[in-house]
């Protein structure tokens, strides 16, 4: 009796952690479409274990059109699918890429993404949006501690934020001061046309991930991963595609212990 209990436990916290990262993703799919983004000559084309955030002397403004000056000297890093993925000969469908900067306020992230098919149903800030539609998720951890932040983005400017106080499993109702917006080349909501691409920008108040004591800046130990979930109606596979960066072992984005390590650039120690 005690091994059916421990079983069944083990098989609910199993599907409950799984419907967070993947749903039903055809891994046999071998597609190589070329990424038509228009990107800055610092490209990392490679797996980075090091990511780069550019310091900002000027507040980013949030509006999702990526036009500040620090998006034109921020490094650059493409979306990739999972190692096991990509061993197996898939690609991603639709290209992607996202940048990193900060001040003394704000961890900044901006996101431009190929897409055919522009989905948001998700109305309302805080929902799991990544049930609802496309969406790019953030997510930034103290590297020295096990409590790590999820953070969203949908293309319809709504945003989402669960913090993880014991590890991976452990989500609880968290508000803070995240601010996001987004911009579409294309209709949302509409699978009558073919759009092109969305872009978003986030901002996370460094008073936030800083309220437990953290150092943060050159210096500090910050881990960042960035996954993403895209819903076009297009794709020859015919499932959602996952895709990250920096590339993780497999499509589970809570591989806490793959995460980037943030390279704090400029500003002051």
């Amino acid at each position: 009796m005690g091994r059916i209990v421990v079983l069944s436990l083990c098989c609910v916290y199993l599907a409950v952690f799984a419907g967070c990262y993947e749903k039903n993703i055809d891994t046999t799919t071998n597609i190589d479409t070329a990424i038509n983004i228009d990107t800055a000559m610092n490209i990392h084309t490679t797996i980075n274990t090091i990511v780069q955030a550019e310091y900002t002397a000027n507040q980013v403004r949030i509006d999702g059109r990526l036009d500040d000056a620090v998006w034109q000297r921020a490094a650059v890093y493409r979306m990739n699918l999972s190692a096991d993925k990509e061993k197996a000969g898939s690609r991603p469908e639709e290209g992607g890429q996202v940048q990193f900067a900060w001040d003394k306020e704000y961890f900044y992230l901006a996101a431009t993404f190929e897409d055919s098919d522009i989905v948001a149903k998700g109305d309302k800030d805080q929902l799991h949006h990544y049930q609802l539609g496309d969406v790019c998720e953030l997510f930034l951890k103290p590297g020295d501690k096990i409590w790590y932040w999820e953070l969203y983005v949908t293309p319809g400017s709504k945003k989402t934020t669960f913090w993880f106080p014991s590890g991976p499993g452990s989500l609880e109702d968290y508000k803070s001061g995240l601010a996001v917006a987004a911009e579409n080349s294309g209709t949302l909501n509409d699978r009558t046309d073919k759009d092109t691409r969305w872009t978003a920008e986030m901002a996370m108040p460094v008073k936030d991930l800083c309220a437990r004591g953290e150092a943060f800046g050159p210096g500090s130990d910050w881990r960042v991963f960035v996954g993403r979930y895209n819903y076009s109606n297009y794709l020859q596979s015919g499932e959602i595609e996952l895709s990250m960066t920096p590339q993780l072992s497999a499509t589970n984005y809570h591989l806490i212990n793959e995460y980037g390590r943030i390279d704090f650039v400029g500003g002051s120690e």
